[in-house]
């Protein structure tokens, strides 16, 4: 049974920091790409940032230089460590796991920023 699931969400005030995890079983997780989707309430899901299977990444341009993914394959898990932290990042964050057709994702974690 695939699992992803995610953590470290919560209430930050602006300019804070959170990182995220997602925590994958179940999949053979180095044949994976991994992203990070954010949904805010009344807009459509969105990608965050992506990790390729050699680590190279990829980021949205809302959260370039704020925030980082990255990927320890060993302990099966994703990150994105998120600083200077915005109202306008508020939102649920998903983390998902794609290889070929496999497509997988997490229940999501909440992520607030406001003051």
């Amino acid at each position: 049974q695939v699992q992803l699931v995610e953590s470290g969400g919560g209430l930050v005030q602006p300019g804070g920091s959170l990182r995220l995890s997602c925590a994958a079983s179940g999949i053979n997780f180095s044949l994976y790409i991994m992203d990070w989707y954010r949904q805010a309430p009344g807009n459509q899901r969105e990608l965050v940032a992506r990790i390729i299977q050699s680590g190279s990444t990829n980021y949205a341009d809302p959260v370039k230089g704020r925030f980082t993914i990255s990927r320890d394959n060993a302990k099966n898990t994703v990150y994105l460590q998120m600083n200077s932290l915005k109202p306008e990042d508020t939102g649920v964050y998903y983390c998902k796991a794609n290889w070929l057709f496999h497509i997988y994702w997490g229940q999501g974690t909440q992520v607030t920023v406001s003051s």
